[in-house]
């Protein structure tokens, strides 16, 4: 049974159904990436299973658990962390109190897990003082990292982990995010740049007007002269 599965999800806000029947799962220790074209209800996925929305229809498998609507404190307990696009660090708190909160949870010390993430992200240790609002937007990516590191999830999901920067910190948050995935972590992300996150992922998901339009692995798919022409750009 995969670590994660969604079965004919459809979800909406309101009256506007975003989801029209969307289905995709994740394997443990995979890297899997969903991609498609604005407004295509990738990022309405991610709020789907992380519990920040409740389906219409279908459901949401974690560790052969129903967990469709679950809230999302009770998620991150069963091993699932997300990091959104957005407001995603305490920016008046430094580095070293981010993940302090991103541990709330655990009882006992923090500090093996903490020591952990540094190990990860040296530059996070380097800063470990400084606040995380003062900090470049790659900085800022590998803090909302570390913290959601700090739950030691199976499953991180990612939304548009390179939106925004430059080119030279897009490579590095791509290579902290084979690292991550290297230490055992699952990883599901939407990202805008389909081409870098097909290249490294397992497999990927192409969605388009919120349903599956073709799925494979990620260099198939990079590979597929149709799916470059209508969804890559070339």
């Amino acid at each position: 049974m995969p670590l994660l599965r969604v079965d004919g999800a459809v979800a909406g806000y309101g009256e506007m159904q975003v989801l029209r029947g969307v289905d995709l799962s994740v394997e443990e220790g995979e890297i899997v990436s969903i991609v498609g074209p604005n407004g295509a209800g990738k990022s309405t996925v991610m709020k789907l299973i992380f519990g920040l929305l409740k389906p219409w229809e279908g459901s949401v498998t974690f560790a052969g658990r129903d967990v469709s609507g679950m809230a999302p404190e009770r998620l991150v307990r069963l091993g699932l962390s997300y990091v959104p696009q957005v407001d995603n660090v305490f920016p008046n708190l430094s580095v070293e109190e981010n993940l302090d909160m991103g541990g709330y949870i655990r009882s006992g010390s923090l500090a093996e897990q903490k020591e952990r993430v540094y190990e990860l992200f040296p530059r996070l240790a380097e800063r470990r003082k400084q606040r995380a609002g003062k900090m470049s937007g790659g900085e800022r990516q590998m803090v909302a990292m570390g913290r959601a590191l700090m739950l030691d999830p199976r499953l991180l999901l990612l939304d548009e982990p390179s939106a925004g920067l430059a080119p030279l910190l897009v490579d590095m948050i791509f290579d902290k995010i084979i690292e991550v995935n290297g230490t055992g972590v699952a990883v599901l992300m939407v990202e805008q740049n389909a081409k870098k996150s097909l290249a490294l992922a397992h497999r990927g998901y192409v969605l388009a007007t919120g349903q599956n339009q073709v799925d494979g692995p990620g260099r198939d798919l990079l590979e597929n002269p149709e799916v470059a022409r209508l969804y890559l750009g070339g």
